[in-house]
């Protein structure tokens, strides 16, 4: 091969940064070390969500910090929905331009009660509650937007950023709850969401899609006496055994792909009720059992498959056993966001990011791997892409660690993507 030719080709494979890309990345390293500080700070304030004073300290933190980036801030309490607030920030930038809507959180599950209350730093990782979900990806936000900022591309840059007080347990009426961020999905071109990276294997990964959660409770009844006269034409099978026949028959007749669905909470006997903190029954070995209920969730990929299991569900249950009765409620909670082409198309401008950084392309991610989240709610209205968050493990549990690195990648993809989708024009 030519000498010429081979250099050409080289060239062509390298990476390519502009001027204002290249300092965006030098930024987001020589401001590391803030990030790591704001993160400690963001942790030792516990914000599990019901700890609504908690919460709305740190959305007054992250006020101060957006703010002097040029964001216009609104605490909005959602005093009505028994939450907090959500922090709603509005940047304008050059008119025409393609409006960014960035997600994020500001609650962690990880209440007042909880052990779990320090950031400790341990070399390049730290473990706290939220290290990763979300405050992780709260500071990855932020160092984008000052590399933005730095590099005098933010002044041009349409965003709007919503963190929710309360995504790890939506407030109720969740119409509500979520009127916000709605809104805020039907003004946007791209929503980009701020929560965890996904590593598998060592390798990044892009996640395009995010499982609906739909809340099920089934209650059952049975004609009740001695338990000698079970099975027989008089008394039938009881509640529990009916229960047990309806519960086996969704796991044999339900499966299908992207569909996963969970009995989380059983009971049965003389008596059973079903509340929030979980299911009571009373009876005794010898008495067929008049009540039975149970209640759990299903996921799904998109809202046509929501509709599917659930119609297949209900159909279940009404073929309940004589003698008994049987029914089957629902309550919708996270929709789903499916893997459209309009997401595909955010996936590969951040791997065009990636190439340019010197960084490998992330493979979507397999959807049956990550949980629901607050983007899924602006699916319908907007093209979006998760996990521009913090790699870590352990989330929702004591042992969560964020790997502090990863803000560095993470913030230089998000500042270079946020640039290149802020500077197109919108669609008339």
């Amino acid at each position: 091969m030519p000498a010429m030719l081979t250099a050409l080709l080289l060239l062509a494979a390298a990476p390519q940064l502009s001027p204002a890309e290249t300092r965006m990345a030098a930024t987001v390293d020589a401001e590391f070390d803030r990030s790591v500080a704001t993160l400690e700070a963001l942790v030792n304030q516990n914000s599990g969500t019901m700890n609504i004073a908690g919460v709305t300290a740190v959305g007054t933190m992250m006020r101060r910090e957006l703010e002097p980036l040029g964001f216009a801030v609104t605490w909005k309490p959602m005093t009505a929905a028994g939450r907090a607030g959500h922090i709603i920030a509005v940047h304008k930038g050059a008119a025409g331009t393609k409006r960014l809507l960035l997600i994020g959180h500001l609650d962690t599950v990880f209440e007042q009660d909880s052990p779990f209350q320090r950031f400790e730093r341990h070399g390049d990782e730290a473990a706290g509650p939220g290290v990763g979900d979300d405050k992780g990806g709260m500071v990855v936000m932020l160092a984008a937007l000052r590399a933005m900022k730095a590099a005098g591309t933010l002044a041009r840059t349409n965003i709007e950023i919503v963190l929710s007080g309360d995504e790890e347990d939506a407030g109720d009426p969740q119409s509500l709850a979520r009127a916000d961020l709605v809104a805020a999905g039907k003004r946007a071109d791209a929503a980009l969401d701020f929560e965890g990276l996904a590593v598998e294997d060592g390798h990044d990964m892009g996640s395009i899609a995010r499982r609906s959660v739909n809340d099920w409770s089934l209650a059952v009844t049975g004609k009740t006496g001695h338990s000698s006269r079970i099975f027989s034409d008089e008394f039938g099978d009881g509640a529990a055994n009916e229960l047990a026949r309806i519960l086996a028959a969704f796991r044999t007749e339900l499966p299908e792909p992207n569909l996963t669905f969970n009995t989380g909470v059983l009971a049965a006997g003389a008596t059973a009720t079903l509340n929030t903190a979980g299911a009571h029954a009373t009876g005794k070995s010898n008495i067929i059992p008049a009540a039975a209920v149970a209640s759990g969730d299903f996921r799904t990929l998109s809202d046509a498959q929501t509709e599917r299991v659930r119609a297949r569900m209900i159909a279940i249950v009404a073929r309940h056993a004589p003698g008994t009765t049987a029914t089957i409620s629902f309550k919708g909670g996270y929709p789903a966001m499916a893997p459209t082409a309009g997401n595909q198309a955010l996936l590969a401008a951040l791997n065009g990011v990636n190439q340019d950084l010197g960084l490998p392309a992330m493979l979507p991610l397999d959807p049956l791997k990550r949980g629901a989240g607050d983007i899924s709610f602006v699916a319908a209205e907007v093209d979006g892409l998760v996990g521009l968050g913090t790699a870590s493990r352990g989330d929702h549990t004591p042992a969560e660690m964020v790997d502090l690195q990863s803000i560095r990648r993470q913030a230089k993809r998000a500042a270079i993507l946020m640039t290149r989708l802020g500077a197109q024009r919108r669609a008339r």
